[in-house]
C-alpha cells in the first residue's frame, strides 16, 4: 500500500506544479486543478442548439476522501473521470457525487457512478424532474439544504430561488472559498444559454441571494465557460436584470391591462419568492 501511496502522491505533485492550463484525460474530458484539493472536471457536450458545448463539475479530495459535483455529461466521460481520480488518488474513497440540476450536463453519468457503489445526491425536485424525463436519477434527496462531510471538511449544498432551471443548486466549499454555481452562474461575456427551463424573470433576484450569502467566495465556478471570481455573479445578474426589465415591457404592451397586471403579479411572486 505504501508503494500505491507514493506512486500516487509523485502522480499528484507532478500534475499539479506542472497544470496551469487544461490536463488532457481523453478526447472530451479534461482536468484543471483549482487548489491543491479541489479540480475542474471538464467535459464535452454535443447540442442541437449550441453545437458542441464544455461543461464545466468539481472533484474535491480531502483526507482519502472524495466528492463528485455533477457528473461528465455521459457515461464514458464519468467513467474516465472515476478513472483518473483511481490513477492518481489511490486509495481515495469518492463519497457521493452531488447533482446540481437535472439536466444531462449534471446527471448523465449516473449509472457508472451507481454501478460502482457511489451514492448520489440531489435537491428533492431535481430527483423528481430527472424521473419525469426518464433518466437515471439521484438517489438520495434533500428539500433546501444539506451538508456532506469530506475528509473533515464541509461542503454545504444549497437551493435558493429558480433560475437556470426549477430545482437548481450551489455548491460551497468553505475551506477552499470555492462557490460552485453550476448553470445559474454564467462565466464572464457569454450570453444567456438553455432558457427552455429557466425562470429569466427570477434569476437576478436568485444570484442576488447567492452572493449576500457568500461573501467570502474567491472563485466561482460557472456551469460553461471559465472560472472567476464574484464578478461572475454581478456579470450573472447585470445579465438578467435586462432580461427582466423586456419582459416588464412587454406585460406593459399587451392590450388587456387586467391580463397584464395578472401575469405581472405572477412574475412578483416568481421573483420574491
Amino acid at each position: 500500500m505504501k508503494k500505491h501511496l507514493l506512486l500516487g502522491f509523485t502522480l499528484f505533485f507532478s500534475f499539479f506544479l506542472s497544470a496551469q492550463q487544461a490536463q488532457t484525460v481523453t478526447e472530451d474530458l479534461s482536468i484543471v486543478p483549482l487548489s491543491k484539493n479541489t479540480f475542474l472536471h471538464v467535459g464535452m457536450l454535443q447540442t442541437q442548439s449550441f453545437g458542441r458545448v464544455d461543461c464545466n463539475g468539481l472533484v474535491y479530495i480531502k483526507n482519502g476522501e472524495a466528492v463528485v459535483i455533477d457528473t461528465p455529461p455521459d457515461t464514458a466521460q464519468s467513467t474516465a473521470l472515476l478513472q483518473w481520480i483511481e490513477k492518481i488518488f489511490p486509495c481515495t474513497k469518492v463519497k457521493a457525487v452531488i447533482v446540481t440540476h437535472f439536466h444531462d450536463d449534471c446527471l448523465a453519468g449516473l449509472p457508472v457512478f451507481h454501478r460502482r457503489g457511489i451514492p448520489s445526491y440531489a435537491n428533492n425536485l431535481s430527483i423528481t424532474l430527472a424521473a419525469s424525463r426518464g433518466v437515471t436519477v439521484p438517489q438520495r434527496g434533500f428539500q433546501e439544504q444539506w451538508e456532506l462531510n469530506v475528509g473533515g471538511e464541509k461542503i454545504s449544498s444549497r437551493f435558493f430561488r429558480e433560475a437556470h432551471t426549477k430545482d437548481n443548486i450551489v455548491n460551497w466549499i468553505p475551506s477552499e472559498k470555492i462557490l460552485f454555481g453550476g448553470c445559474q452562474v454564467k462565466a464572464m461575456g457569454s450570453g444567456k444559454g438553455n432558457l427552455a427551463d429557466a425562470n429569466v424573470l427570477a434569476w437576478s433576484h436568485t444570484t442576488r441571494a447567492i452572493k449576500t450569502a457568500y461573501p467570502d467566495a474567491a472563485i466561482v465556478v460557472p456551469g460553461h465557460g471559465k472560472v472567476g471570481d464574484r464578478s461572475l455573479l454581478d456579470f450573472t445578474i447585470s445579465l438578467f436584470e435586462s432580461g427582466k426589465n423586456e419582459a416588464a415591457t412587454l406585460i406593459f404592451s399587451g392590450k388587456d391591462c387586467e391580463t397584464g397586471w395578472a401575469v405581472l403579479r405572477f412574475a412578483g411572486q416568481c421573483i420574491l419568492l
